[in-house]
């Protein structure tokens, strides 16, 4: 499942509603990005994230369901939030379950790093010198670019 939205969301009450019901689950792995007030040298005072509306969503869902070829999942969320947020916010919820951790966590993994370098998401962060675009950092690539070709379990 897929959400983009700028509501907060609670980590403990999703991963309640993603296990619910289902048995047959062994592992979940849950990642929860936050807002840092650092970036580089510079404090960062705050974050706005942008995205255009039916690409990004479409864009998370090839990515969500690239993880459920590669690995045996039971469930998966992903919730990306846009808008304006401030350090110790929340931008990003990831969930994976599978009937083995091991599933669970690389594909969890794989979808964060595939998150951070192809998702349509644009962040504009605002510091003391000014606001500027992120630009996209050579090791999140090099953490995308260990899936190439990589199979799941």
């Amino acid at each position: 499942m897929i959400r983009v939205q700028r509501e907060d969301f609670d980590p403990g009450a999703e991963l309640a509603a993603l296990t619910e019901g289902d048995h047959g689950v062994g592992g979940a792995c849950v990642f929860v990005g936050l807002v840092r007030d650092l970036a580089g040298e510079g404090r960062i005072a705050a974050m706005t994230l942008e995205h255009y509306p039916g690409m990004t969503e479409k864009e998370l869902a090839r990515i969500d369901a690239e993880a459920q070829e590669r690995w045996p999942l039971r469930s998966t969320l992903i919730i990306h939030r846009y808008g304006r947020l401030e350090p110790g916010e929340r931008i990003v919820f990831v969930g994976t379950t599978s009937a083995h951790r091991q599933a669970a966590f690389d594909a969890c993994q794989f979808l964060i790093d595939w998150l951070k370098t192809k998702a349509p998401f644009w962040k504009l962060e605002e510091t003391a010198e000014g606001e500027h675009w992120v630009e996209a950092k050579d090791s999140d690539d090099a953490a995308a670019d260990r899936w190439q070709g990589q199979g799941g379990g």
